[in-house]
């Protein structure tokens, strides 16, 4: 009997699998920290002998080089990718045997890039899953514009074909396993779907329900945009990444951290936006570890900026490390323990307020509005008067913060936390809102308009 594992990697919103039967194992899109893949393979007590990758990720770099090395398991990507590293070249119709009782069937789904490669799983004859990648989602699929406007309009056709061919070669009952649309940015839309099949992919996906100049039109309207550090995943996956370093990092004290302020480089808070906003070293940034904290801290920190991690604990520390080694950011400095141990001077907070305590204070005084929500979600709907700069462009856009105090909001809180931490390490008046807009904006008065 052959069983799929997936592991989750809910901050990039990303699956990887392992299928095993019993004795050997083949792993899917494996993340950068090998680690969690070996650790599975050991008490499940498989043996990992084929390593595949659908497609050069952009929205991480990849453990599948440092897995096949550290296993000797034979590593599967397609042949047509420009790759600088051994690997066992695939391409469309090949079939790879997995020991005695698995079979991959090796499908071409040009759409999310033009070399994406899907993995249809056999056995005994049986057709159990098909391993989609990028390509066929939970009710969506693969966005077809990370390449660029160039590309766009050619991958968005090639996707919806894609995505008719794996939902005519392959049965009704055959599992949908995809790599991405649990979160991730390479997504199209989200699902809250946590499993799927072919046939209710035929019944429910818009890929599959709709004529092709319809998808294609919705699909490409309701594209937005894309973490920055997305443009230097895949040329690291090219090139053939190692396995991170996840030894303990460098050790600041105060005066370390102190000249990486003066210096420029990015000290960052990984407590929770309550705990920040109660007390913090002046000049640090809040990306909480509750959050999407590789994706923000990736997007929004100039690539290569130096990092230093603060958190109230070695296990934090760690944690955060960890996320940062999967998008290819190594070698932060670190340093645990209370803001009072990071600083000897005077601690900087801020207020924390809901959208009823925004209703309230507009009664009576004039305060400005920050919506750092995406430009879609503000053309969705937003309250009225409220300035819109998203999150990912507010170091490029200081000049359009309002002036005086700034009451600012997201959609739940965190985004909200990271750029007030940003604007009063500028010196900004802020109060972060920390509460949903779906929820509680329109149901206490404000008034929302599109």
């Amino acid at each position: 009997m052959v069983t799929i594992v997936p592991l989750e990697t809910p901050s990039l919103g990303d699956r990887s699998y392992l299928a095993h039967d019993g004795e050997v194992a083949l792993v899917i899109d494996p993340q950068r920290d090998i680690d969690r893949v070996l650790d599975l393979a050991r008490a499940t007590g498989v043996r990992i002998t084929h390593v595949f990758e659908t497609h050069l990720h952009n929205d991480y770099v990849t453990g599948g080089l440092a897995l096949a090395e550290a296993t000797g398991a034979a590593y599967h990507v397609n042949a047509a990718d420009e790759v600088a590293f051994d690997r066992t070249p695939v391409s469309d119709g090949d079939v790879v045997e997995v020991g005695p009782s698995m079979r991959v069937a090796v499908i071409a789904t040009p759409g999310h890039t033009f070399t994406h490669l899907s993995y249809a799983l056999e056995a005994d004859g049986e057709h159990l899953g098909v391993f989609t990648g990028g390509s066929l989602l939970f009710g969506s699929t693969g966005r077809p514009d990370l390449l660029g406007p160039d590309h766009t309009q050619a991958l968005v056709h090639h996707q919806y074909a894609s995505a008719h061919r794996l939902a005519s070669e392959l049965p009704d009952d055959a599992q949908v396993l995809p790599t991405h649309g649990f979160g991730s940015f390479c997504s199209s839309t989200q699902s809250e779907a946590t499993t799927s099949t072919i046939g209710q992919e035929k019944r429910s996906n818009p890929a599959l329900t709709q004529d092709e100049e319809q998808w294609v039109a919705d699909l490409l309207a309701a594209l937005d945009d894309w973490p920055a550090y997305y443009a230097h995943m895949s040329p690291a996956n090219a090139a053939g990444p190692s396995a991170p370093d996840l030894g303990a990092p460098r050790r600041a004290d105060k005066q370390a951290l102190r000249a990486s302020l003066e210096q420029g480089e990015w000290l960052v808070d990984l407590r929770t936006r309550t705990a920040f906003a109660a007390g913090h070293a002046k000049g640090t940034f809040n990306f909480g570890l509750d959050g999407q904290f590789s994706t923000y801290l990736g997007w929004l920190m100039p690539w290569g900026t130096p990092v230093t991690l603060l958190g109230e604990s070695e296990e934090q520390v760690a944690e955060a490390q960890r996320e940062l080694a999967r998008i290819g950011i190594d070698g932060p400095s670190a340093a645990t323990g209370r803001p009072q141990d990071w600083t000897d001077e005077e601690l900087g907070s801020f207020p924390r307020a809901t959208f009823a305590d925004l209703a309230q204070v507009r009664h009576h005084r004039d305060v400005a509005v920050l919506d750092v929500r995406r430009r879609q979600e503000f053309k969705d709907g937003h309250i009225e008067g409220a300035v819109n700069v998203p999150i990912h462009e507010v170091l490029e856009s200081l000049d359009e913060v309002p002036r005086g105090e700034v009451w600012i909001h997201c959609a739940g809180g965190y985004r909200a936390s990271v750029v007030a931490s940003i604007l009063a390490a500028q010196g900004h008046t802020v109060v972060a809102v920390d509460d949903s807009f779906d929820e509680s904006a329109a149901q206490v008065g404000l008034p929302i308009t599109s």
